[in-house]
This record gives structure tokens, sequence and C-alpha cells, in this order.
């Protein structure tokens, strides 16, 4: 059964679903909502920006509206998803501190994984959830947003322990990295160099590498690497021109994307189309 939630005023969705919301993903296509895939005791096989991945028993799956998702094979899914209007993840981030980490963080497809305890926490919270959404009354969107903040944070910090962010960096650097992430995320299209970043953020360019350098991952990978995945993505589901990519992604000239494109892939973008192609 399928639970939604709609602001009228504000144009606000969310709704709680379970596998079968996964249906019409059969084919890749754009979340075009924040969703969390949380798989319960049966693993869940899916596809996300031609990566293939399995969420394990109790594991969460976090993915951001530009994702692209292809659901394969998987039952007993709890599938929860919302729009900007619901809950803005930028707007609510001092509360929640997920931007740069949760979503948008650039490093890899955060996957949570839920150890007994927290297991029965997630579950009981998804009980609140269900509650709420049957409960009919003028608070309801404020206390469905409130559930949502919770969700968010418990899954945030559970994220960090597990990427050893909380133990092995203070906060400020990690706050950086975050607010680094989130710029990257907004201006990669247009901005390459690392100095426009650390303009930004009131950092010198060496600064900031210093801060990245227990990551093993410079600024300027975290930039090129962003726009290398645009570029895939762009590949893969679009009919664009290598071309038309390149220019879409910052570069005036396309064999400027071939180069750095072939440095993190080892193959031109045109060859790496064809294989998709072929793989599909």
């Amino acid at each position: 059964m399928t639970h939604h939630f709609k602001e009228f005023s504000t144009n606000a969705i969310f709704t709680i679903g379970n596998e079968a919301d996964l249906e019409s993903f059969k084919s890749p296509k754009q979340t075009e909502l924040y969703t969390f895939i949380w798989a319960q005791n049966e693993a869940i096989d899916v596809v996300i920006d031609s990566i293939p991945l399995t969420i394990k028993p109790h594991s969460i799956l976090a993915l951001t509206p530009i994702q692209y998702l292809q659901y394969i094979d998987g039952q007993n899914a709890i599938v929860y998803q919302f729009n900007r209007e619901f809950y803005c993840i930028k707007d609510h981030d001092e509360e929640v501190s997920c931007v740069g980490i949760l979503f948008f963080g650039n490093i890899n497809i955060p996957i949570i994984h839920l150890d007994k305890t927290e297991q029965h926490k997630f579950q009981i919270l998804h009980e609140v959830f269900i509650e709420e959404l049957e409960t009919k009354d003028n608070i309801q969107a404020e206390m469905l947003r409130m559930l949502m903040a919770r969700f968010i944070i418990k899954s945030t910090r559970l994220l960090k322990a597990k990427e050893g962010i909380a133990e092995t960096a203070k906060s400020s650097k990690v706050d950086l990295l975050r607010s680094f992430n989130f710029l990257v995320e907004h201006h990669f299209k247009t901005e390459h160099s690392v100095g426009f970043y650390a303009e930004k953020l009131f950092k010198s360019p060496k600064t900031l590498s210093n801060n990245f350098a227990k990551l093993n991952r410079s600024p300027l990978q975290i930039i090129h690497e962003r726009i290398v995945l645009e570029s895939k993505r762009l590949l893969m589901y679009t009919n664009k021109t290598s071309k038309e990519i390149a220019y879409e992604v910052g570069f005036e000239d396309a064999s400027h994307l071939s180069r750095l494109f072939k440095k993190y892939t080892s193959l031109s973008p045109s060859d790496f189309k064809k294989q998709h192609k072929a793989s599909v």
C-alpha cells in the first residue's frame, strides 16, 4: 500500500510505498524526487547512474532528484519519496547537516546499513510516519516534516560513522568538505578551478587542498569526477553529441572534455557511449 501526502498550498509531495512504486523505474530515468529505498529482509537490485548495485537486507539507499535509477529486482522494500517543497534539503541543512554527505556528497552512492538496534529504531519511526499519514488534521504537514528531519539526521549520523568522518575529522573540516561538495554540485558546469571554490569558502587553494589530504582525493579531483559523472549520464541517457555535452559541462572545445573523460574512464566519450549501448 502506498501512502500519499500532498499540500496544495505549497505543492509539497511526500509518499511512502514499496517495491511496486519502483516498477516505473524498470527503464532507467531520473528519480525527480529525493528518494530513500529501504531493503527490509531481502536484497534489492538496482542500477544507479549505470552502476549495478545490490542494496543488502536492512540497508537504506539515498538518492537525489538528479540521479538515474533503474529497478531490477527485489521484494519487501520501503520507499520514501519527497520533493523540495515538502522538505528543502538546503534550507534545513542547519538542522540536519546532510548536504554534502547524505545528499550531493560526490564521493560514492550513500548506503546506510542498520544493525539490529537501528533496525528497531527505524521501524518505530516508520510506524509513526504511517500513523501521521493516516491522521488528517491541521498539523499533519508539520509532523511529517519533523519526522523526515529525524529520519535524515539518523541516516546522516550512520553514514558519517560508516565513512569514518566523525572519528577522523574535526567538525570544521567536515563542514568544509560538505560546503565544498555542495558548491561543486551547483557550479561544476561553469567553474572548473579550485581557486573559484576556495574563494567562495574564504580559503586559499593550498589550505583547501591540505584539508582534503586525509581523503586521498584532491579538490580538483572532486570537480573533475563530478564533470565526468554528468558527462556519463548525458552520454547514456540522452541523444546529445559529445560536442553538445562538452559545451553543457563548460568546455568550449570538445577535445578538452575528451582528454579529461579518458583520464578517468580510459575511454573517449564516443567509445563509452558505444560500450554502454552494446551492454544494454
